[in-house]
């Protein structure tokens, strides 16, 4: 992975979170984080996205921005999809960073300050791992976590990279490689894997840090595997092709510092 070139500090972090009826796990979720963010004085916005929820999800975001002055509700008017509810959280937030979080309690609001940490040493993307020393799963269905070693050992042998938990949403960017990597086209679950690799394919620093998933406590998985098989093939294809095939035509371009531009 490339050692760190951006070592400017963030100065506001949002937090976007996608949420489709999830009026049992949204409130407690955004709360725990807010408390969170804050007793760490990490100046931050919570930007949730409200993607055509059928339950009480919006108006609750309503109520809970009445006391969490940092919650900053968004309705998808647009097609819905976790993918472009995320895309919709990405073009309204304001921070120089963002970390990207689930709404059903399986994220922990304490590795989001863990995120802003490696963020503020330079990194520019910090990829959580639920599979190195460290991290873990808690009650994981078995043949999810199949699929998903499988679906991650063949994007790290396809891409070269040493990332094995790619598919998980859980990271953080800096804002200059969101619109490094724009744009995005992956409507549904597959942005979680059109982000990173774009963002690594496109030379932007990262690192990795352990991270602990844990099952809903409320309402119904979104990810449908039988429906996302081939759209996460293709999303995967589509970076590997820019990888190996554009001759760098999207790479970043890293503008030289003053010392070392010509006089």
């Amino acid at each position: 992975m490339p050692e760190s070139l951006n070592p400017k500090p963030v100065q506001l972090l949002s937090v976007v979170i996608p949420a489709r009826d999830e009026e049992g796990s949204v409130a407690h979720t955004v709360e725990e984080l807010h408390q969170t963010l804050s007793a760490r004085q990490i100046s931050h916005e919570i930007v949730v996205v409200n993607d055509g929820s059928q339950d009480g999800t919006w108006g609750l975001l309503q109520e809970l921005s009445q006391r969490i002055p940092t919650l900053r509700p968004v309705n998808n008017t647009g097609p819905n999809g976790f993918g472009r509810a995320i895309i919709c959280g990405l073009n309204h937030m304001l921070g120089d960073a963002v970390v990207i979080m689930m709404a059903d309690c399986s994220d922990s609001p304490a590795e989001v300050v863990q995120y802003w940490d490696l963020l503020n040493q330079g990194h520019e993307c910090v990829f959580g791992s639920r599979f190195i020393k460290g991290g873990g799963v808690h009650d994981y269905p078995t043949h999810k976590l199949i699929l998903n070693r499988i679906a991650n050992w063949g994007i790290k042998v396809l891409f070269r990279i040493p990332l094995n938990d790619t598919t998980n949403a859980f990271k953080a960017y800096r804002a200059e490689v969101i619109e490094g990597c724009r744009p995005f086209i992956a409507p549904h679950f597959n942005l979680t894997v059109e982000i990173p690799l774009k963002a690594i394919v496109r030379g932007y620093t990262w690192t990795t840090m352990p991270i602990t998933w844990r099952n809903r406590r409320a309402g119904v998985p979104k990810l449908k595997i039988k429906e996302m098989g081939s759209r996460y093939l293709f999303i995967i294809l589509y970076v590997w092709l820019e990888k190996f095939f554009s001759r760098g035509d999207y790479r970043r371009q890293i503008q030289p510092t003053s010392k070392e531009k010509s006089p």
